[in-house]
């Protein structure tokens, strides 16, 4: 009885072991990947250019800002684009600050909206693309 527990056990520990070891090199490989983005990152920056097409920026400077942030500056922006032209404003002044391709489809809506000013903004911004 005393062999079938210590069996037991040891195939426990064994298994726990090789599941640790999994975590651990996932992490590795993980941490690897992150590692080379960044070097990437730092290349481009140097270049002044961007590869990722997603992450174009008007500048073409890099701008920290983290996931959250940006997904709630997000939906405050399609917010303030359903009010009046003073929020819509709004709206395009953190379309400028995010400076991504996300805020495409608000500009998009500011060049087809009946106020002046929006529409003057949002072409401004979108040349920016170019």
């Amino acid at each position: 009885m005393l062999n079938f527990f210590a069996i037991v056990l040891i195939i426990f520990i064994g298994i726990l072991l090789l599941i640790l070891r999994k975590r651990s090199f996932i992490k590795f490989i993980n941490n690897g990947k992150l590692h080379s983005v960044k070097l990437k990152k730092n290349r481009n920056n140097n270049n002044k250019f961007l590869s990722n097409k997603k992450s174009f920026l008007y500048n073409h400077e890099a701008k920290k800002y983290s996931l959250f942030y940006k997904n709630s500056q997000r939906n405050k922006m399609f917010s303030l684009f359903q009010g009046n032209t003073e929020d819509k404003l709004k709206a395009l002044k953190i379309a400028e600050e995010l400076s991504d391709k996300s805020t495409l489809s608000i500009l998009r809506k500011g060049l087809k909206d009946m106020s002046p000013e929006v529409v003057k903004l949002s072409a401004l911004l979108i040349r920016k693309f170019k």
